[in-house]
């Protein structure tokens, strides 16, 4: 190994970029390694179809740290967010709903379905927004570690007061949302299937598995506590799409000295001595490091990337359990004009265009599409969420054209056995099932279909293929109660730290979960800088 450097990063994704931005600005000589041609992993926009452009695989941005883009000056880069006047719209058989756009116009939408719903909703948005803002503050904390001794237990007892200084009533809040599911939660707080829907899609973005199903309540909090342009819960657009935002983190990386290369596949972290030493590329070249931090998934990381051999027994077993699979099937559309809806006819821009339109009316609707893909791969009626970014940034498409950016739900990672117990793949349905997305949407907007140019369809697999998403989990892993906080991906290696030294986890794999937040990136940097420390070292010695 002639190159050295002291620390590299696997994969060039968010949180790769901002763990590299934090140890370079603290001094350290840092290379980025992507195996794509393009940096962002996962966070990126391409082109598609000639003069369409879209993010690829993330699609909206309202989880991404302040602090994060404070300090890496992301503005000074580019980067900006279009805010959405209204949150989501959910298209319905003669009817429809639109969330969002201020306390007074969602209440004045529920009563369209209960009085009693819309006297309801400014309780339940401040119990949310209560807890969002404990779980604000602990994104960018370490969670305690199992086993780590006094320091663990005073970051438990710190991490926990602000807890323990809610309210009675909050605190079951928190109880609640953390252990219930979300029909269960929902139910505590409203009566209208409509607006309980409203709230329930949440709990089933990128987790592959019903509102019935305990913890998901959780899920729906994790996609409440962001915010954009300053304003708590709001969800907005990537001027330029998503990509947009690791360019403005990679000019800030190479600002601080970060060293970035691209068609860079690494083929194993190098472990001697029991301690990470470097990786070795896919064309054989060896690079040292003092640190590695890993931004690909756990899953990618310890089943392929690192030899059983230089992991623990109980660790290698442990792992081979946790659990990938968001349940996810991603597609971009060229437009020739924009969805006419029946509900709310027109193909001029309109508010509900500029929001998230979402095909999940009931809660039953959505327990019924994750039951279909667990028995058959994929749902009879699926959960679709679908924007439209042109509407808010027209340099994505030609003039007059549009984009449809549709992020689908509860299709599974591995499709079951045929009926006559034949091995099926996702290569050989992705077609199919990409049509049958389409019939779905062309059911509230007849002229869908007709409006498609052309399509750019990711089944799980070729997520997996094509961004390192294993089993084509775009959280890294299930955000279930037994993968969360000191848990996530393994409890005892809660801390951003691995079983062998000097090798670190930085993405999404880790607290406090998937979406595009910055937070383990930014928590991973302190930590490897704090054992860089002296008193890190002393404390490693003791």
């Amino acid at each position: 190994m002639t190159l050295k450097y002291d620390a590299v990063i696997l994969g060039g994704g968010h949180n790769g970029l901002v763990c590299a931005f934090y140890l370079a600005r603290a001094g350290l000589k840092v290379r980025v390694l992507e195996a794509r041609d393009i940096i962002g992993g996962a966070c990126v926009t391409e082109e598609f179809a000639p003069g369409f452009r879209n993010s690829t695989a993330s699609y909206t941005v309202s989880l991404l740290r302040p602090k994060v883009i404070a300090d890496m000056k992301l503005a000074d880069h580019g980067f900006r967010i279009v805010e959405r006047t209204i949150s989501n719209f959910f298209p319905m058989d003669g009817n429809y709903l639109k969330l969002g756009g201020g306390t007074a116009r969602t209440q004045a939408e529920f009563a369209r379905f209960s009085k009693k719903d819309a006297e309801t909703f400014p309780a339940y948005e401040e119990a949310l927004e209560g807890v969002a803002e404990v779980l604000r503050a602990l994104s960018l904390k370490t969670p305690p570690n199992a086993g780590g001794g006094v320091r663990a237990l005073l970051a438990a007892a710190a991490q926990g007061r602000p807890l323990m200084g809610l309210t009675v009533d909050a605190q079951r809040d928190v109880l609640d949302l953390f252990v219930k599911s979300a029909r269960d939660f929902l139910d505590g707080w409203y009566e209208s299937d409509a607006v309980k829907a409203a709230f329930g899609f949440d709990a089933v973005v990128g987790n592959y598995a019903s509102p019935d199903t305990p913890g998901s309540a959780y899920v729906l909090l994790h996609h409440v506590f962001g915010e954009v342009n300053g304003k708590k819960g709001m969800w907005g657009h990537s001027v330029g799409g998503m990509g947009a935002i690791t360019q403005a983190m990679a000019r800030a990386c190479e600002l601080a000295g970060v060293e970035i290369s691209l068609e860079s596949p690494v083929s194993e972290v190098l472990v001697s001595g029991g301690r990470a030493v470097g990786v070795k590329l896919a064309g054989g070249q060896e690079i040292a490091a003092d640190i590695v931090a890993a931004n690909v998934g756990p899953a990618l990381l310890y089943r392929k990337l690192v030899k059983e051999a230089d992991l623990p027994a109980d660790f290698v077993k442990r792992m081979a359990t946790f659990r990938t699979g968001s349940g996810t099937f991603r597609m971009n559309l060229a437009l020739s004009e924009l969805p006419d809806f029946s509900v709310l006819p027109g193909r001029e821009k309109a508010e509900h265009h500029t929001s998230g339109i979402i095909i999940a009316p009931t809660l039953d609707y959505m327990d019924r599409a994750f039951t279909d893909a667990k028995a058959g791969g994929w749902s009879k009626q699926p959960i679709i969420e679908m924007k439209l970014p042109t509407t808010v940034d027209s340099s994505l498409a030609p003039e007059g054209r549009h984009i449809a950016s549709l992020f689908c739900q509860q299709f599974a990672p591995e499709l079951p056995p045929a009926a006559d117990g034949s091995a099926r793949s996702w290569d050989d349905v992705r077609e199919q099932v990409a049509d049958h997305i389409i019939d779905c949407v062309t059911q509230h907007a007849p002229n869908f279909r007709g409006s498609i140019l052309a399509r750019q369809i990711h089944s799980p697999l070729d997520l997996e293929r094509k961004f390192g998403l294993i089993g084509g989990d775009i959280f890294h892993g299930r955000m279930s109660l037994d993968q969360l906080w000191a848990a996530r991906p393994i409890l005892g290696y809660g801390d951003y730290r691995s079983p062998i030294a000097g090798l670190y986890m930085c993405g999404s794999g880790t607290h406090p979960g998937g979406g595009v937040t910055g937070a383990p990136g930014h928590n991973a940097a302190h930590e490897i800088l704090s054992d860089r420390s002296l008193f890190g070292r002393l404390l490693r010695r003791a």
